[in-house]
């Protein structure tokens, strides 16, 4: 990338984050609780027909959502949660008629649009009597098992890994098509493969105790599954186990395929449309999906994820080249270089308008959890572009000295290769940031 076109990208960079701060109101957290009726705490003289939450976001009819006991623990709710009214955002469940005297605990559970889960209770009273099972307030918590939580958050990270590791795909096809051939190239695709559908297995059986604050041993609980599979959420996963066992039968032919061929490009294009399947089950169900204007967050995720894949899916693909020394290694080194400064732009573009539009305000970068993390990302980010300037003046100079340095090229292929090494390396600390950011609330 030239200068110029550098001074381009900023500019429209700082074009867009200044019209998003003037105009745009930022993505909402995950689902909260509006109101409630009966009111936590409340006291009436009569047994309600039904209780009732109204929620920040329509979540749609969530069964087994909304529970009501008595003070034994006994249900006096009949079922099943419905929407009543015109009020897409409030869920309800009727109450057994004529219930006595006494203190009233409900329950609810309920599943954002991010996927991430929102539980807590609320009491009241019916009568004269205490209210001796008060939750003291309506709250929010996710409560998740401390082992599934840690499970999940490296099953998800490993997701990200196999879509970074077919991201090296691009790289093949536009920077070393020599390397179509190369059976180690081929072994890191169909990593990336294997990766992308073990963890979207992985992810569905996970979802249900995620969402539940249950434990492993419910994984296999069929009703557990049904509730997933409800969920926008867990059709998500299962577009993107399809999509990855087309990549599974397209990669191989793709790469097997003759240059130039009709055949080969009708290949490339599915192999893209699928690779764009994928990206899009990660985006459609994360924190840019409780953005006001939905479409934009994830059309900025989806060039933000791609970006990150080709770059990082490229890093690595030219470890493996630097490792095994492929011969003709400039014009490959090169043609990388600029496609990389060109994936860089669109992360830190496609990044700062996620920033804008999912961060809360501007004091949330240090004063929560999301914050802080979004801002080791961003500095994650920040060392890996000096280590890739690095590597970009290891192959200037190399270039520069071609026609008869050979020391010189020696020497900036060591360095080359420690830069590319240590990018890879950082990546992958990034994306565990990426991993434990995108199940962290933005308020919280």
């Amino acid at each position: 990338m030239s200068r110029r076109a550098a001074r381009r990208a900023l500019a429209l960079l700082a074009f867009l984050a200044g019209w998003l701060v003037l105009t745009a109101a930022p993505a909402s957290a995950h689902v909260e609780i509006v109101s409630t009726t009966p009111g936590d705490g409340s006291r009436l003289t009569a047994a309600p027909a039904q209780v009732s939450v109204t929620l920040s976001e329509n979540v749609g009819i969530q069964p087994g959502s909304l529970k009501v006991v008595d003070t034994q623990g006994t249900a006096v709710d009949t079922g099943p949660v419905f929407q009543p009214g015109d009020v897409a955002e409030q869920v309800a469940v009727r109450l057994k008629p004529d219930l006595p005297d006494g203190s009233y605990l409900v329950e609810y559970a309920f599943i954002s649009t991010d996927s991430h889960p929102v539980r807590g209770t609320f009491a009241f009273v019916v009568g004269a009597g205490p209210l001796i099972t008060s939750a003291g307030a309506v709250a929010a918590a996710t409560g998740t098992d401390p082992v599934v939580d840690v499970v999940s958050t490296v099953v998800r990270w490993l997701s990200f890994a196999g879509v970074v590791l077919l991201g090296g795909l691009v790289f093949l096809l536009t920077c070393h098509p020599a390397g179509r051939a190369d059976p180690r190239a081929r072994r890191l695709l169909k990593a990336g493969v294997w990766l992308t559908a073990g963890t979207a297995v992985a992810t569905f059986l996970l979802q249900g105790p995620y969402a539940a604050g249950r434990g492993l041993g419910a994984l296999p609980e069929p009703g557990l599954l049904a509730d997933t599979f409800r969920l926008s959420y867990g059709k998500l996963l299962l577009v993107r186990l399809v999509a990855a066992g087309v990549l599974a039968v397209v990669l191989p032919r793709v790469l097997a395929a003759p240059p130039s061929s009709a055949r080969r490009g009708r290949l490339e294009n599915l192999a893209m449309i699928t690779g764009f399947a994928v990206l899009l089950s990660f985006s459609a169900s994360g924190h840019p999906v409780t953005d006001r204007v939905m479409y934009f967050s994830v059309a900025a995720d989806l060039v933000h994820w791609g970006a990150i894949a080709v770059w990082a899916g490229g890093l690595v693909q030219l470890a493996l080249c630097l490792v095994r020394r492929t011969p003709d290694l400039g014009p490959v080194v090169t043609r990388f270089s600029r496609l990389a400064m060109n994936c860089v732009a669109l992360i830190a573009i496609s990044g700062g308008v996620l920033a804008l539009r999912i961060v809360p305000s501007v004091p949330a970068l240090w004063t929560t959890t999301y914050g802080l993390l979004l801002l080791g990302k961003i500095a994650g980010f920040a060392v890996l572009l000096l280590v890739a300037n690095v590597a970009r003046r290891a192959v200037l100079k190399g270039v520069a000295g071609g026609e008869g340095g050979t020391a010189v090229l020696t020497t900036e292929l060591r360095r080359l290769r420690l830069a590319v090494t240590t990018e890879v390396a950082l990546a992958s600390v990034v994306l565990a940031l990426a991993a434990v950011l995108s199940a962290t609330p933005p308020g919280g």
